[in-house]
């Protein structure tokens, strides 16, 4: 498992994360948590071609047939657009057809036109379709599952609903799980065991995982 973690693309460190991996390998998968580098230092698209170099190491280590891509958040727009139909990973020397899967929590997808000042610097405008994964869900896809609370109030469950509906669209597999009463934070922070109760996340994801 290959995890990208949230933050708005201006914070994060993947010693936070640490939870996520502990809940992942205690299950028997080899998780790699990789940073990335962060608004201001960089812009689009400099973040997700961190997030193919990552890739690409540990393709190299562990087989990209091996490999699932799992974003949560500004993560999950990474790991998006890693798998969806892009450069990014090719560019990196990567299959991306080979990636067993990716898994997207509460990411957005179809989040366009950009408001926030800071989000349009960081994109390099307010309305480019580029740094959408709606953009490109075209075919050939690996499976994906999209996993989304309801009472998620940062990134609307639309963009859950909008990229899974044209996942499919596309031919490609496709599950999408939504939690009602759950919001942005709680769908990752229930990967820890005292707040695994928040949502059913962590055993959701294991199911997914273990069906492909």
């Amino acid at each position: 498992m290959l995890f990208f973690y949230g933050g708005s693309w201006d914070s994060g460190q993947k010693s936070d994360y640490l939870f996520v991996a502990q809940a992942l390998a205690a299950r028997g998968l080899t998780v790699v948590v990789p940073d990335y580098r962060l608004y201001p230092e960089v812009r689009f698209p400099a973040f997700v071609e961190d997030g193919a170099r990552a890739t690409r190491w540990a393709a190299d280590r562990l087989g990209p047939d091996k490999l699932f891509v799992m974003g949560h958040s500004a993560g999950a727009q990474i790991a998006s657009l890693l798998a969806a139909n892009t450069p990014y990973l090719a560019d990196a020397s990567v299959d991306r057809l080979k990636l067993r899967g990716l898994i997207g929590l509460a990411g957005p997808y179809d989040f366009l036109p950009l408001t926030s000042r800071r989000l349009i610097d960081t994109f390099g405008g307010a309305d480019r379709p580029e740094i959408q994964a709606i953009t490109f869900a075209q075919a050939p896809l690996p499976p994906a599952l999209f996993v989304h609370g309801e009472a998620d109030t940062t990134v609307r469950p639309r963009n859950s609903q909008h990229l899974a509906d044209a996942w499919r669209r596309a031919g490609a597999p496709a599950d999408l799980t939504l939690y009602p009463d759950v919001g942005h934070i709680a769908i990752i922070s229930a990967f820890s065991d005292l707040l695994s109760g928040g949502a059913p996340t962590r055993d959701d994801v294991l199911r997914w995982i273990d069906a492909h």
